[in-house]
């Protein structure tokens, strides 16, 4: 980590799109707060990143408990002195019939995948505020922003509150130098998605490719990138955006 390094907190970063985007930050240069409920993915994460001549490293979040966001930030920012970018990417997406969609598994998902974003922004705010700087990403779906996804209610309903939660920030902020954006991946091949129980599965994900304008299903890197774009100067206009990365999926579907 030199004195130019940005220090980049990201939640949900032991796998998938998260540890992707953690890379992609390590890769450039920053120093990445990896955080995430899994400590052995979480702890190999940083470790891989270390090992590559990166700068890392693991801190466990459970990012449905407000104390313990509270107090990590609180702790990145006394030790490092500053947060500059949020990836707030922690989710679920469990299957869930309405018939057995209760309240209680409706309020997980809320509490993972939208509240669990306002919990990590809000306590670093101060501090962007302060310095009159920062950069947070959101992580929405498209499934969030154009598509409607049975036996998921929950999940599209929590991933369009991520469009919501990105544009009330980004007017809110912008007057302080924090800008704000997100990011509605598509068919991303990752452990979700390749899930029989909760996604498409193996067998549905190469189908889902056929009728992707690209012709391939995405990988964590390709989302990582445009991460790391709207966190970065690139993107020094943008802000209340929530950009679908999707290879036309969206676009080619009439």
């Amino acid at each position: 980590m030199t004195s130019d390094s940005r220090i980049v907190l990201i939640t949900g970063a032991g796998i998938g799109i998260g540890r992707a985007t953690a890379e992609a930050f390590a890769k450039a240069g920053d120093h990445v707060v990896v955080t995430d409920v899994l400590s052995g993915e979480g702890a190999a994460a940083a470790a891989a990143i270390e090992s590559a001549g990166g700068s890392a490293e693991f801190l466990r979040l459970d990012v449905t408990d407000t104390a313990a966001a509270d107090a990590l930030v609180s702790d990145v920012e006394a030790r490092h002195g500053r947060i500059d970018v949020i990836v707030a990417n922690a989710g679920i997406a469990h299957r869930v019939p309405l018939a057995e969609l209760s309240d209680e598994k409706w309020d997980h998902t809320f509490e993972i995948d939208l509240k669990g974003m306002i919990r990590v922004i809000r306590p670093a705010v101060p501090g962007m505020r302060a310095r009159r700087a920062g950069a947070i990403v959101c992580l929405s779906s498209i499934m969030g922003v154009a598509y409607g996804w049975d036996e998921h209610v929950h999940y599209s309903a929590a991933k369009s509150g991520v469009v919501g939660l990105v544009r009330g920030l980004a007017v809110e902020l912008a007057k302080d130098g924090i800008r704000v954006n997100g990011v509605a991946p598509g068919y991303i091949r990752t452990a979700q998605l390749l899930s029989e129980k909760h996604s498409l599965g193996p067998a549905g994900a190469d189908a889902a490719a056929a009728f992707i304008p690209m012709g391939r299903l995405g990988e964590a890197s390709d989302i990582a990138d445009v991460i790391h774009f709207l966190a970065s100067p690139a993107a020094r206009y943008m802000t209340g955006q929530t950009v679908a990365v999707d290879g036309g999926l969206l676009v080619g579907r009439y």
